[in-house]
């Protein structure tokens, strides 16, 4: 009984983490306010090359993910843990405005680069990988705090 008068007293009291936002005053535009967008996150599809480098990025903030291919050869990436834990607001293919509910991977068959913008909401690393690799090169992996 004592420990569950003190576990309710804890609940109680303690405020829960939350993850703020980059920015103080955004005004109507909400989360996706120009002062609440990070970074802009590069990947490079390119066979034989690094895909990119680890990020950490802030939950509750927006980001913008860019995904260029060399077209050197047919190369795709998969990152499911990743893309369900965003709130994706489009994705941009050759200035063709897309806005899904979810995807699961992107394959490239030749050259091109897509943009995608999304806010980060679960907490968690998550990795973006091209599939059936197994390098360390070939995956880059997403932290979200």
């Amino acid at each position: 009984m004592k420990n569950l008068i003190f576990a309710v007293l804890t609940a109680c009291l303690s405020t829960p983490a939350t993850a703020a936002p980059l920015c103080d005053d955004m005004g109507f535009a909400g989360l996706l306010a120009k002062c609440n967008r990070g970074e802009t996150i590069h990947l490079t599809l390119a066979s034989g090359q690094p895909l990119g480098e680890d990020v950490v990025l802030q939950s509750g903030a927006y980001y913008k993910l860019e995904i260029a291919a060399d077209g050197s050869a047919e190369l795709a990436i998969e990152g499911p843990s990743f893309f369900r834990a965003i709130w994706m607001n489009e994705i941009v293919i050759n200035k063709i405005e897309i806005r899904p509910m979810a995807i699961d991977s992107i394959e490239f068959d030749k050259a091109g680069t897509v943009e995608l913008s999304f806010i980060a909401i679960k907490p968690g690393n998550h990795t973006i990988r091209i599939p059936g690799s197994t390098g360390a090169l070939q995956s880059v992996t997403v932290s979200i705090q």
